[in-house]
Formats: C-alpha cells, structure tokens, sequence
C-alpha cells in the first residue's frame, strides 16, 4: 500500500465538524516523525447580547510516521453560569508533500469531535492546509469543511458549513516572532451569502515563539487578540496556545 492508499484509509477511519471556538488555532501542514507533544489552548470571549464564552483544552499528539500525525485531547466548554460541556477530539494530520521540496507546503487535517458530559451531535471537520513563504514572513491558509451528525433517533439534518483560517508571520527570531491571524465561517459550504446568525469572521494581531530546552524539548506558544464581527461571534477574543514537544 502506497503512502496515498494510507493516508486515505486513515481518513476513511476517522471519518464520521467541530464549530468554532474561542480557541480556536491555525493547523500547520507540516509533520515530524516521532515528535511528542502536550498540546495546551485556551481562549475566551463575549459574543454581542450573549454570556462570555471560555473554552480550554489538553491533548497529548504524536508523530506515527513521516506524514501522519495523531492528537487526542480533551475540551471544555463553558458559556456564562448554565452551560458546561466537556468534549472528546480525535485529529489527525497528514502532510502531503516533502517538506521543503517545493514552494508550497501541502497537508490536510481531519478532526472529530463528541461530547463527553452530555449526549449531542458528533462533529467532523475536514481541509486542505497551505503554507508559503517570502523571505522572513510565512503564510498560512486554510479552508475547512464541517458537518454535524446526529446520534440520537430525532433524524435531525445538518448542513456542511465552510471555515477558513489565515495567519502571517514575520520571524524576526526564534524565541519571538510577531503577525496576524484571522478565522471565520460562512455558513453553508455552497452558499456564498451565509445569514447573519451563521457567518462571522475575527482578526488581530498575534505573537509566536520557540524556546529550545536541549535535545528534542521544545517549548512553543502562539497568542492572539481578536476582533469579530457577526452575531455569533465575540467582539473581542483573546486565545492562546502552549506546545511542549519532546
């Protein structure tokens, strides 16, 4: 079985959307065979008239093989004082081209989401992820598919709905690089106007760096500042992540 026969067949096992959260990250295309990692996120905002959304999460990942890398973690949800949510995620990384043979990095991500606390739809979520760069900045962009799916007999029908995700950094250094990150979705996938209920897109400025702990330990963080626009989205969002790779 060829490397592509592989990655389909992953896909096929993981196939079954994870909506937006506060945090919410740009997927990198690019996999390390053996790397470990213990994977942090957390972020919170206040969509306009709603409760403040706070969501936090704890995954352990690890790099199968060349282009493949698998993550499982934890989440939990809470919005103002009625609502607390703890949710299970399985993603899974494929990196489709050599990494830099060409001018385009290539991978796609697949993740599956189920609630743990309470019963509810399973979530999947599907997308190409690119990645260039020019001289000291890299860019990113990703288009994400995702879908709900009912696991109760109420025959409920989800619409696929389309994400995207962007980020621009300028690697100043290692240890401290800064640019922008932007997220948003427009609802349905084939619908170019979604309603202003499902559409909404967030932007702000962001920072990243890389902290060398000797041999393969590696301590990196991104955060960012958000500002959003839509009905469902916070006006502000402040979000963050934490990556300890050995």
């Amino acid at each position: 079985m060829n490397k592509l026969n592989k990655i389909l067949a992953v896909l096929l096992l993981s196939a079954g959307v994870a909506h937006a959260g506060t945090a919410d990250y740009v997927y990198m295309p690019t996999v390390e065979e053996g790397e470990r990692e213990i994977d942090f996120k957390y972020g919170t905002g206040t969509p306009p008239g709603g409760d403040r959304q706070t969501v936090g999460s704890l995954g352990f990942g690890y790099g199968a093989t060349d282009y493949w890398f698998t993550e499982l973690y934890l989440k939990r949800e809470i919005e103002g004082n009625a609502s607390d949510v703890t949710l299970a995620e399985w993603e899974n990384k494929f990196q489709l081209l050599e990494t830099g043979k060409y001018p385009l990095e290539l991978g796609v991500i697949t993740e599956i989401e189920a609630p743990v606390s309470e019963s509810g739809p399973v979530e999947l979520k599907v997308g190409p992820l690119l990645q260039t760069e020019y001289g000291k900045f890299q860019f990113n962009a990703n288009f994400l598919f995702e879908r709900k799916f009912s696991t109760d007999n109420s025959g409920t029908q989800y619409a696929t709905e389309f994400a995207y995700q962007w980020q621009v950094k300028y690697r100043m250094q290692q240890e401290f690089e800064f640019g922008a990150q932007g997220f948003g979705k427009q609802g349905e996938w084939d619908s170019w106007v979604g309603s202003k209920a499902e559409e909404g897109h967030s932007v702000g400025p962001a920072v990243f760096g890389k902290l060398n702990m000797g041999g393969r330990n590696v301590i990196k963080y991104n955060a960012a500042w958000l500002t959003g626009t839509g009905e469902s989205i916070p006006e502000h969002t402040v979000r963050m992540q934490v990556e300890y790779e050995f």
